[in-house]
């Protein structure tokens, strides 16, 4: 059975990993005939939202352990994340993927990786296993892959200028499809970045698993 390494940035759309999409992709690893494994980085989010209110709350709240509300304590710290020992790599997207796993949403073009995401992310690219970036994730793309890498973030224009002045090529794409960069054995899809409903998120997360599951 195929290993998928699934980096989850938290708990949450506004300050963690984006929930519909965490799920939806365990799910379609599953019906792919493949085994999920979670991770996260063991650092304290960037900030803590009240998802009800829409506002910060002045709490301290650690990635590692929100990740786990999602993957029902079975996730372990990023830094046991040994990339010989899976086949392919894939990233739900949410706020926390631009304010705990970069600085993306403070820094743009500017944002540096977390050292021990960028480490992981690296390894799958180095050997050449082929990685996901879901939503807002693939603008990890560029400062992961370096220039000329293609991806999607959809259509939005400001998101993908930024992706495009890192070096990348972004590539506008439906919310039901993805884009394949297939000497980088590399796959993104827009998500939540266009979808309007949890079928729609649904539509492209699951063609890019099965791709990215066929590729491993």
């Amino acid at each position: 059975m195929k290993k998928v390494a699934v980096i989850l940035a938290g708990c949450g759309v506004y300050d963690g990993a984006e929930i519909h999409e965490s799920v939806l992709s365990l799910l379609a690893i599953e019906q792919a005939g493949a085994s999920w494994h979670c991770f996260a980085p063991d650092v304290d989010q960037h900030h803590v939202i009240n998802h009800a209110a829409g506002e910060e709350s002045g709490e301290t709240r650690n990635v590692l352990v929100e990740a786990a509300r999602i993957a029902r304590g079975d996730v372990k710290p990023l830094t046991e994340l040994n990339v010989n020992e899976f086949d392919a790599l894939l990233l739900p997207g949410g706020f926390g993927v631009a304010k705990n796993l970069s600085s993306f949403a403070t820094s743009d073009e500017e944002m540096e990786i977390e050292k021990e995401v960028l480490r992981v992310c690296k390894a799958f690219a180095i050997a050449e296993k082929p990685a996901g970036y879901v939503c807002i994730s693939p603008v990890l793309i560029p400062k992961v892959y370096g220039p000329g890498a293609k991806g999607t973030i959809g259509n939005d224009p400001q998101t993908a200028a930024a992706f495009n002045a890192m070096g990348g090529e972004h590539i506008d794409c439906p919310v039901d499809d993805f884009v394949l960069d297939q000497s980088r054995r590399l796959l993104s899809t827009p998500a939540y970045m266009q979808a309007t409903s949890v079928s729609q998120a649904n539509a492209g997360i699951s063609k890019l698993v099965s791709k990215l599951v066929e590729l491993a």
